[in-house]
């Protein structure tokens, strides 16, 4: 199969939702961290410091505390007034109560589909850690979810295992997109079923969703209909006979990733989340370059000095599709932080979190994401990627300058 290269267009769409839930995400872990710490005392923001970085902020955490006064209330420490310290406020506890309930519905499912990708049904503690975000798990899922379903998890040596499946449900090991092609074969007239199928309307081919002009150019179409002739292989089937090196094994690798990225609430994971599945999942060394490779079914964000891979076909004009019950919620996060940007110390009095909030997605200053200094340019030529601006493509069929770090 000839492959198209095709240069890096920014989505500045996209872009805003990543620092958006790269705010949320910091919101949340911090709110999950200080709910277990006792609550005696308000805790310094000297001993949240060395946060920083896995929670994905540019900026010292005691700034981000500051401005999310709504979240997170300063308090004087008892022995140190001088001391900044902070605590969390009544709105704080209630948003916490709201995300445990909306985690708990489908938690055991997400892990144990991700758990049924990897070849041996289990999973190292710390490669699951950086996805609990994402996954929508519970804080203490090592220890909550063995305990509430003792036949289908258990925890040893440091490893979350797959027991059994047999009690989960029956479409646990089936794809979306295969689940979605069942449901569009169901619903389908029979004028739609007696049509003979063409490249374009392939059963199992990929959402694709280009960026613009790259959709209607031939070299791309061509591409795009060789490679939706490939048979797929389902993410969740033993892929150990095929040949690595073959087209088919890349169309394998495109719908693992494109399967696991829609096991998470937001759509999106950051990279080196799976560079710590890579060996499980069975994903080549340099899986960077399928992100770049398939610009149709993937967006590689640069934003938040981290780089992001997004599912295009999970948002719909700056929406999720698939708008889940956690992911509700934390837009009611972002609403309470947004709250306390706007009104600083009064914002608690203007929260109503009793009511389902009208939340216009407004484009705050976002400055604590953004990373003074930051040469975004630079990052992206270090992929091996053009930038283009969004007006057209441009297309180079020589693919070795791709790269992965």
């Amino acid at each position: 199969m000839q492959k198209v290269r095709l240069k890096w267009v920014k989505n500045r769409g996209l872009d805003h939702l990543i620092e958006r839930t790269t705010s949320i995400r910091a919101s949340c872990l911090l709110l999950d961290h200080l709910a277990r710490l006792p609550a005696s005392s308000p805790v310094p923001a000297r001993s949240l410091s060395r946060l920083q970085k896995p929670l994905g902020l540019t900026v010292p955490v005691l700034r981000f505390l500051r401005r999310h006064p709504t979240l997170f209330a300063e308090q004087p420490h008892p022995r140190f007034p001088t001391l900044p310290s902070f605590s969390l406020t009544p709105a704080s506890h209630t948003l916490l109560a709201r995300l445990a309930d909306a985690s708990a519905r489908d938690a055991h499912l997400r892990l144990a589909r991700l758990l049924l990708l990897t070849r041996s049904r289990s999973l190292p503690l710390a490669s699951v850690l950086p996805l609990r975000f994402d996954l929508g798990l519970p804080f203490n899922f090592a220890a909550a979810l063995p305990a509430a379903h003792p036949g289908i998890f258990a925890v040893s040596n440091n490893r979350i295992s797959l027991l059994s499946a047999s009690a989960l449900p029956d479409d646990i090991a089936v794809s979306s997109l295969q689940r979605r092609n069942a449901a569009a074969i169901d619903s389908a007239t029979y004028r739609a079923l007696s049509r003979p199928p063409s490249s374009s309307s392939a059963p199992l081919a990929f959402p694709m969703r280009f960026p613009r002009g790259y959709g209607s150019m031939k070299k791309v179409k061509a591409w795009m209909d060789e490679f939706h002739r490939l048979p797929y292989i389902s993410p969740y089937d033993d892929a150990s006979g095929i040949d690595p090196e073959s087209d088919i094994y890349e169309k394998r690798n495109i719908g693992l990733l494109h399967e696991l990225l829609g096991l998470t609430v937001h759509k999106m994971v950051r990279r080196n989340a799976i560079r710590l599945l890579r060996e499980e999942l069975g994903l080549p060394h340099k899986f960077t370059r399928l992100f770049t490779r398939y610009p149709g079914v993937f967006y590689l964000s640069l934003k938040c000095k981290t780089t992001t891979v997004v599912l295009r076909e999970g948002y719909e004009r700056g929406k999720l599709v698939e708008h889940h019950p956690l992911a509700a919620v934390r837009d009611k996060v972002h609403y309470v932080m947004r709250t306390g940007v706007l009104y600083r110390g009064k914002g608690l009095s203007k929260l109503v979190l009793d009511e389902d909030v009208a939340e216009e997605e407004g484009t705050l200053d976002g400055e604590e994401f953004r990373g003074e200094g930051m040469d975004e340019d630079a990052d992206v030529e270090c992929f091996g990627m053009e930038i283009v601006d969004d007006d057209g493509p441009a297309v180079d069929e020589d693919d070795e300058g791709d790269s992965d770090g």
